[in-house]
């Protein structure tokens, strides 16, 4: 098994007046060749919006949008006329497809909005461009991984156009989680959210990452609770 440790002070970094984002992958003037993606995923970033501030109208196409929100409330507006907003404990998928136009923007003048957004190659072009939006913290199981993101539909999670699946595992510490892959010749993208694991013989604090290949299992320990995103890909 080939594990890859990302630590989370290597990632780039947007900073402004009113955000901070971190790049897993090469992203805006974040370019390093070594990290165009891995499978599928095409962009991690770990963003933080203060109060009052917000990304306004910008295009997208032929991208699957999944975004997973922490902290705050997260509102957007898109140019087939949709809105809404996205709270703690929520995600969604936003198929960009044929081409749409949004805007995000911090629900709150004073708090701040942490969310995850990833981005994942869809496995057709032109799709027509749409929404999901449903609860994850609610459906959360302790100690074990669930489904929140699959390429087919299923009560729980988003449905995306790709053949990657997000898992979440809320892990009490002292636990230790058995992650299968579906296929030996997939790989799995780790991301601790909170906490402190231990994947292999590598320790992880929040913010690292692992890219994992070459076996279709693996165990992560956690050292304390800790919340871990787990994204499986064919590659």
């Amino acid at each position: 098994m080939a594990i890859v440790k990302i630590p989370a002070e290597s990632r780039g970094l947007t900073q402004l007046d009113w955000l901070t984002s971190y790049h897993s992958f090469s992203f805006g003037e974040y370019y390093d060749p070594e990290r165009m993606g891995f499978g599928h995923l095409r962009v991690l970033n770990d963003d933080t919006v203060g109060g009052g501030g917000g990304f306004p109208p910008h295009p997208h196409d032929n991208m699957e949008i999944v975004t997973l929100v922490f902290k705050g409330t997260l509102e957007h507006k898109d140019s087939t006329g949709g809105l809404g907003q996205l709270k703690a404990g929520q995600m969604q998928r936003m198929t960009a497809g044929k081409g749409i136009k949004h805007s995000e923007f911090n629900g709150s003048k004073s708090e701040s909005v942490h969310f995850l957004q990833i981005w994942v190659t869809p496995n057709k072009r032109g799709l027509e461009p749409g929404y999901e939006q449903k609860e994850f913290a609610s459906v959360l199981k302790p100690d074990q991984l669930t489904l929140v993101v699959a390429p087919e539909q299923s009560e729980g999670s988003l449905l995306i156009h790709q053949d990657v699946r997000f898992y979440l595992g809320r892990l009490s510490g002292g636990v230790n989680l058995n992650f299968t892959l579906s296929s030996s010749v997939k790989g799995v993208y780790a991301f601790l959210i909170d906490g402190d694991v231990q994947i292999g013989n590598e320790a992880f604090k929040p913010g690292d990452a692992a890219a994992i290949t070459g076996e279709k299992q693996f165990q992560v320990t956690a050292r304390k609770p800790s919340l871990c995103l787990f994204i499986e890909t064919s590659l």
